[in-house]
């Protein structure tokens, strides 16, 4: 740790790798360089469009039909809100919301969604399933925002409890085509002493793209904002994966508490 002044440097002379989408992790970015870290960035997952478009288009055009509309991440707030504001964008302040997650809460909130319930705690399926506005949905309708793909367990849950539910579908997640070289000469240079990673496939994709390097990588301390990211990271060989809080402040946290040395 140093100082600049009366501001302190916990991740001084530490350089961290960060592999969110790159629009996702410029404030991620941000707080780490003013801790101090060196940031290294490479995206080891792209966000687009969904494939299907029109079937987005046609669900959302009965949003106002559906009693809870849930977001799974402020990822599917930015892409289902910009396909909703191209069809009925006063809908957006109608709609009774339900988010995984502060994170979401706020990227509603921000949108314009007046009616928003989040867990107190927690950022998790399970935490949103807990709510007791989801105890008892008979006769309910909700549509759930998504990515292409993901787990089951809310839908699941939902119907078991009465509800009729429907997917939609706003965007899909990708492995980018980027040139790995630079970041595994940084990883034969030991020049990196922490990774970032905030989902499992990111993860998947990371090995992949930096084949070579592997073993350099499953060696670092890898910080994860979930449990489930962990236990992948344990099962691809992962040395030391470390569970932090949830979210983007959760890891900044873990990094510091981990980092920070009197």
């Amino acid at each position: 740790m140093t100082e600049v002044g009366t501001i302190t440097k916990p991740l001084a002379d530490i350089s961290v790798l960060v592999t969110r989408p790159l629009d996702q992790s410029v404030r991620l970015m941000q707080r780490l360089q003013d801790l101090g870290a060196e940031v290294i960035a490479f995206p080891a997952l792209t966000i687009i469009d969904t494939q299907r478009p029109e079937a987005l288009k046609q669900r959302l055009a009965e949003i106002e039909h559906y009693d809870w509309i849930v977001f799974v991440s402020p990822t599917a707030v930015q892409f289902g809100l910009a396909a909703l504001r191209q069809i009925a964008p006063a809908s957006i302040a109608k709609i009774n919301a339900a988010a995984v997650g502060a994170g979401t809460a706020s990227a509603l909130r921000t949108a314009g969604c007046s009616n928003v319930v989040v867990p107190e705690s927690g950022a998790d399926s399970e935490d949103l399933l807990a709510l007791p506005e989801f105890a008892d949905l008979s006769g309910r309708r909700v549509l759930i925002l998504r990515g292409e793909g993901g787990r089951e367990l809310i839908a699941d849950t939902l119907r078991a409890r009465g509800a009729q539910v429907d997917y939609a579908e706003c965007y899909r997640r990708v492995c980018p085509v980027t040139d790995p070289a630079p970041l595994v000469a940084a990883l034969a240079a030991q020049r990196i002493q922490a990774v970032t990673v905030f989902s499992s496939e990111t993860l998947d994709n990371l090995l992949r793209l930096c084949d070579s390097a592997a073993d350099a990588l499953r060696a670092l301390p890898l910080f994860v904002p979930h449990g489930r990211i962990a236990e992948h990271a344990k099962a691809l060989h992962f040395i030391l994966p470390i569970t932090t809080a949830p979210g983007e402040s959760g890891v900044v946290a873990g990094l510091v508490e981990y980092f920070h040395h009197d």
